[in-house]
């Protein structure tokens, strides 16, 4: 499996990315919004865009389907109840299902609600796992239920599907957030090495050339991952002072995400 992350440089902070068969060159675009810049890297490397994958479906996701469709006849595939919403989807995608991609590639779809309540990640089914994870989890942050999404359902999707994968999953992420996402993790939990030393590693990285993490990492420097932090909550009853003294992990991942809404 061949994966290609395409930084937009757009105000968005977008990643795309192209993820192909080395056998082949068949392609599946991921929320392609840069779709010229997508083509011009696929008419480089000899690559042929077959389907387009939405992970959920705003528009800086979707925003370039039709210019790939009108361009090669991709297939447009995403959530099953996002027809409504996702002109010209060609497949509705249930959790467990597989997207093949060339003679090689398998994707398993995971229902992953919380950004928005028809979101998809993909992880892929090789020896060195990889999530393709667009707005539901992103380098040392968790995506907003701004626009159609509902914390409690994204809590699930961390606490029973994210944090249950292999730690050496590969994490690709729909957004370049990363520096800001480690200052709010010191924010939170200023004592946490891990996350000092990595932001002082990536906070003047080009974002065409960004780091990749695993989610061993995330479990470090995430700090929706850090629900039991000593320091974390502590910080949060100074936010919250009705905090109960040993809060469950859904209360604290819940204000914090409400505390980084405003952050």
């Amino acid at each position: 499996m061949i994966v290609e992350q395409v930084w937009t440089g757009n105000d968005y902070r977008n990643f795309n990315y192209l993820i192909v068969c080395p056998e082949n060159g068949e392609a599946l675009a991921i929320d392609p919004l840069a779709h010229q810049q997508c083509l011009d890297v696929c008419k480089q490397k000899g690559w042929d865009i077959t389907q387009v994958l939405n992970t959920h479906e705003h528009f800086d996701h979707t925003g370039g389907n039709q210019g790939i469709v009108d361009a090669t006849g991709a297939k447009v595939l995403a959530h099953k109840n996002a027809a409504s919403s996702i002109p010209g989807m060609d497949r509705g995608l249930d959790a467990g299902d597989i997207i093949k991609v060339g003679r090689t590639v398998e994707l398993l779809a995971l229902d992953t609600p919380g950004h928005t309540m028809c979101h998809i990640c993909l992880l892929s089914q090789t020896e060195q796992p990889a999530l393709f994870s667009g707005d539901t989890l992103f380098n040392a942050g968790a995506g907003n239920c701004h626009h159609g999404g509902h914390p409690a359902e994204l809590y699930d999707t961390f606490a029973r599907q994210l944090a249950e994968l292999d730690d050496a999953t590969l994490l690709y992420p729909g957004h370049d957030y990363i520096v800001n996402n480690l200052q709010f993790t010191l924010d939170r939990e200023p004592d946490n090495e891990q996350a000092q030393s990595l932001l002082e590693q990536i906070k003047n990285q080009d974002p065409a050339d960004a780091l990749v993490t695993t989610l061993a990492q995330e479990k470090e420097v995430n700090t929706f991952f850090r629900l039991r932090s000593p320091t974390v909550i502590a910080r949060l009853r100074e936010a919250f002072p009705d905090l109960p003294e040993n809060p469950d992990a859904k209360t604290v991942f819940l204000k914090l995400r409400e505390l980084r809404n405003n952050w």
